[in-house]
């Protein structure tokens, strides 16, 4: 009887040629790709700043639609027929609205139905700030019916609200 404990040798080619090596991060490289085309982050990330913008401009509406409520009926004065800026009532840049301002003047709409109708008016989280919160306001000539806009909606989508 042997009792002699078996040795076992290395093959001296022992492990992953370079050839394999790189046809796994070839294929690896193709997976990735794939996956990345897939999510796109940036058009994710671009629908997320469209979303939270409708969501805005609803609450706008909401607000202005409160005010008139309380208000019999009155749409607040410096809701005009023209589309306006809303920012804090100073300078706004907002100038490819839409091209219809006939001025660069923000209406405070905040001013008017800010902590009593919504807490803070919202602003274009990319583009805005609050003296100048890249969306417009305007009502209609005949009905009063009052339109919000976001002027820098991504993806190339209009934005814009009726009330």
């Amino acid at each position: 009887m042997n009792l002699k404990p078996k040795t076992h040798k290395l093959k001296p080619n022992a492990g992953f040629t370079l050839i394999e090596l790189l046809v796994v991060m070839a294929i690896l490289a193709v997976l990735l790709a794939l996956v990345l085309v897939a999510i796109n982050p940036v058009r994710q990330t671009q629908q997320a700043n469209n979303t939270k913008r409708r969501s805005d401009i609803n609450a706008i509406l909401n607000a202005v639609n409160q005010y008139t409520t309380d208000n019999a009926g009155q749409l607040p004065s410096g809701i005009t027929t023209t589309l306006r800026p809303i920012g804090t009532g100073g300078s706004c840049s907002i100038a490819i609205c839409g091209g219809e301002f006939p001025s660069s003047s923000c209406y405070d709409l905040g001013g008017v139905v800010a902590s009593t109708y919504i807490a803070s008016m919202p602003y274009d989280s990319v583009t805005g700030t609050a003296a100048d919160t890249r969306y417009a306001i305007k009502k209609s000539n005949s009905n009063n019916r009052v339109t919000v806009r976001a002027c820098d909606a991504e993806l190339s989508a209009t934005i814009e609200l009726t009330q």
